[in-house]
């Protein structure tokens, strides 16, 4: 089974560009990273760009519009994710508890639904 690891944080509490704390989180995605392609877990993961980046688009009554930022204003922005290959959800949560952002926001983890 596949589950999604979406990282949120609140950008006020990440650790600061230069700081020994990110050097330390930076490690922390290294070796995470690596655990799960050793372990076989590893399907994909990425960072996203900032939310000043984001564009949304909706269809309403057959127009399209596109407006600038995420869908949700929120505190917790979605900064990136790992796809895992786990036999099951709580195998899912303990690869998730070595994301170094659960440390100051949240991993939410979820079933993916492959369609193949």
């Amino acid at each position: 089974m596949q589950f999604m690891a979406l990282i949120y944080s609140d950008p006020t509490k990440r650790p600061k560009a230069g700081s020994p704390e990110l050097a330390a989180t930076m490690d922390g995605y290294r070796a995470a990273s690596q655990s799960y392609r050793d372990g076989g877990n590893y399907v994909a993961g990425d960072a996203l760009l900032g939310v000043e980046t984001a564009k949304s688009l909706r269809i309403r009554a057959g127009q399209t519009v596109v407006t600038d930022g995420p869908f949700a204003d929120t505190k917790e922005h979605l900064g990136g994710y790992y796809l895992l290959e786990c036999t099951d959800i709580d195998a899912a949560l303990t690869l998730a508890a070595r994301i170094p952002a659960a440390r100051f926001g949240t991993i939410e983890v979820r079933p993916v639904m492959l369609f193949r």
